[in-house]
């Protein structure tokens, strides 16, 4: 058995996969779990240095996260790994009500005690930058104030109004955040800012970063950390990328990534969409343009009572389109919802499992699936009962082409699965998804 680097729960599907394709591209063998693994699924990738548990807790209550999230937690403590990482979005929304990050950091650090709670937000690869504490995030091409951010600022259930994410944090949780801020990074004395908070009773300790060398600074020291005692963390996947820069100057993986594998074209791609995400809109506006066939869903008519047979008429056209060869979109909404609208619950995401997995069961030769939206990805793959994914291909940064494990007698076993957050992929990212590449 090798021996545990690092294990993560992921508070969404997307960025499950997105740490996934971190370690993997990086030569650490790795696999994402959908849900806790049992022994004999464990011993089946007895091999890997690096786990993971695709959860939901993004869109759940902290009751929901007090009853659950413990014995996550612990089941991954017991793997033996330094690093036990609660993964976030990088856009780190969240809200007192639904997905409170800070009450991940109050479970994380009861099960799992240690000397301070790291928090690593910042993501240059996907244009994630923290500055003073403050967040900042890229949408097309320009760089917003999370709180002033097109998209994040009117999130349907988690809008950003707070940039600072100690202030953020503070809505969230009573424990006591310091910072390790850019001028340490930039004149190598973060190490002493480190055992400063720590000194002066800081629970949590929240780490600037805009660059790859910031980020490597920061692994560095977490790292070092970690082999004296273990370390529960918080985060984006760049805590992920800050650890690897650690490892290959350590030599604890190597300096050079593997060669990317060669994946091939699919005949035809499988969208399924719950994302409110102007970025998403303009994908599925640019797919439809393209060739693809959209099958829009109105949300109301799929939770009411006539849902059986519209859900009929939808499995129907799609399998046929598909049987056809041509490219295939379901989506719930094009761009924001309006002003007054009420977004869907995690029933919609539900709802849109099942239609995924009887169009599935209608084209077992079909392959390749897409999933857009964070919330709409972690309740849909739900329904379709994987055990596990391992990465296949990197695609654009954040939207991994992932190739799923399940009972052979299923017919899901080797599924290729992409699950995409709003915020991300290119106007043609449908298309790369087809074409695998």
């Amino acid at each position: 058995m090798a021996r545990p680097l690092y294990a993560y729960y992921g508070d969404d599907f997307t960025g499950s996969t997105d740490v996934l394709e971190a370690l993997a591209s990086a030569g650490v063998r790795s696999v994402l779990f959908v849900g806790p693994p049992s022994e004999a699924l464990r011993a089946r990738f007895a091999d890997c240095q690096a786990f993971g548990i695709a959860g939901d807790s993004r869109s759940r209550t902290p009751q929901w996260m007090s009853e659950h999230l413990p014995a996550m937690f612990r089941g991954l403590g017991a793997l033996g790994a330094p690093v036990v990482h609660y993964k976030t979005c990088s856009t780190f929304d969240s809200s007192p009500a639904i997905g409170s990050i800070g009450r991940a950091l109050e479970i994380g650090r009861d099960v799992l005690p240690g000397p301070f709670v790291p928090i690593v937000v910042a993501a240059p690869h996907l244009g994630r930058y923290l500055v003073f504490g403050n967040l900042f995030a890229v949408a097309s091409g320009v760089v917003h104030r999370i709180d002033r951010h097109p998209t994040m600022r009117s999130h349907p259930v988690t809008p950003m109004y707070e940039a600072d994410l100690r202030r953020h944090l503070a809505a969230q949780t009573a424990l006591r955040i310091g910072s390790v801020e850019l001028p340490a990074l930039a004149r190598g004395t973060a190490s002493d800012v480190l055992a400063a908070c720590v000194a002066a009773g800081d629970q949590a300790v929240l780490f600037d970063g805009v660059s790859e060398e910031d980020l490597a600074q920061t692994g560095r020291l977490l790292w070092r950390d970690a082999q004296a005692s273990r370390l529960f963390c918080a985060g984006s996947s760049g805590l992920t990328y800050a650890l690897l820069a650690a490892w290959r100057r350590d030599a604890v993986i190597p300096s050079e990534a593997p060669a990317p594998p060669s994946i091939r074209p699919s005949d035809a791609l499988l969208v399924v969409s719950g994302s409110c995400s102007p970025i998403t809109a303009r994908q599925i506006q640019f797919a439809l343009r393209n060739g693809y066939h959209g099958i829009p869903l109105d949300p109301a008519a799929h939770l009411g009572s006539g849902e059986a047979q519209i859900g009929e008429s939808v499995v129907r056209e799609a399998v046929n389109n598909l049987r056809a060869g041509r490219s295939t979109i379901l989506y719930s909404a094009v761009g924001p919802l309006p002003p007054g609208a009420t977004p869907s619950d995690e029933r919609l995401g539900q709802r849109m499992g099942e239609l995924l997995a009887r169009i599935l069961a209608g084209v077992p030769q079909h392959r390749r699936v897409l999933l857009a939206g964070g919330d709409t990805s972690s309740h849909a793959a739900a329904q379709l009962n994987l055990s596990a994914l391992t990465w296949a291909a990197s695609l654009e940064p954040g939207a991994p082409l992932c190739r799923a494990h399940a009972d052979r007698h299923s017919g899901r076993d080797g599924l290729e699965l992409v699950l995409k957050g709003g915020q991300v992929g290119s106007e043609g990212f449908f298309e790369r998804v087809r074409q695998g590449r």
